[in-house]
Order: C-alpha cells, then sequence, then structure tokens
C-alpha cells in the first residue's frame, strides 16, 4: 500500500509517517520504480505501536526502545516492564511538577481582586517570578 493508504489505515497523516521514517522509529520502507513508498502489513502494525505509545507519553527514544523490544523474541519481559516503570516515575514526576504549577497559579488567583483596577496579583507575580 502507498503512504495515503497507510495514512488512512493507522490513522496517521502522511507527514507524521514521514517524520516517524525521519526520527529512526519506521525503517525506510520499500519503493516502486517512481519511487512511491510501500508500506506491508508489520509497518501498520509499527505505525500502531507508535500511536499507542505517543498517547501515553513515550519519548521518540522510549518508542525505539519499545519497538525494539517488540520486534525481538527473544526479550524479557522484565526490560518492557522496566522501561514501562521508569516511564511512570517520570509521569508522577511531571504531574507533580504540574500540581505545583497549579497551587502557584491558584494562589494568584485567588489574591487577584478580578475586577476593573489594573493592578494584578497574577501579572505581578509571573514578573516577578516568585512562588
Amino acid at each position: 500500500m502507498n503512504i495515503g493508504q497507510a495514512a488512512k489505515q493507522s490513522g496517521l497523516s502522511a507527514k507524521m509517517i514521514r517524520y516517524y521514517e525521519q526520527i529512526g522509529l519506521l525503517p525506510e520502507p520499500e519503493r516502486t520504480n517512481a519511487g512511491y513508498r510501500i508500506y506491508h502489513d508489520q509497518d501498520l502494525q509499527r505505525l500502531g505501536i507508535i500511536q499507542q505509545a505517543r498517547l501515553l507519553g513515550f519519548s521518540s527514544e522510549q518508542m525505539k526502545d519499545l519497538l525494539t523490544l517488540w520486534q525481538n523474541k527473544n526479550r524479557q519481559s522484565s526490560d518492557v516492564k522496566k522501561l514501562a516503570e521508569s516511564h511512570i516515575e517520570w509521569l508522577q514526576a511531571k504531574i507533580a511538577e504540574m500540581q505545583r504549577m497549579v497551587e502557584i497559579l491558584q494562589q494568584s488567583v485567588d489574591q487577584c481582586a478580578g475586577n476593573e483596577q489594573a493592578e494584578c496579583h497574577i501579572l505581578n507575580h509571573i514578573e516577578q517570578g516568585n512562588e
């Protein structure tokens, strides 16, 4: 199938497919004599894994590791588990960081009069960079 058909079946844009090829998540596809890309079922499987991993917030490097493990039939599930656990730790740290941002912003919002006056504690806080 060509890139348009692969895009339609995978739910990704042709531009994203080309990007995944460029960064090494998808191998360079076969080409027709006219230079058009040719995709196979395994490419679609790979795109599905990439898409799901992206939805779970995995980085491109982590996706490369996941795809390597997926292709390796001699892999150990412990390697996959370590990768997933590492990602969970990163996600939890990110959640904590974002929660702290919410708390800081909420404090500024709570101190904002929210009236017609120009004085704004939110902007003052952002300008000063204070917590």
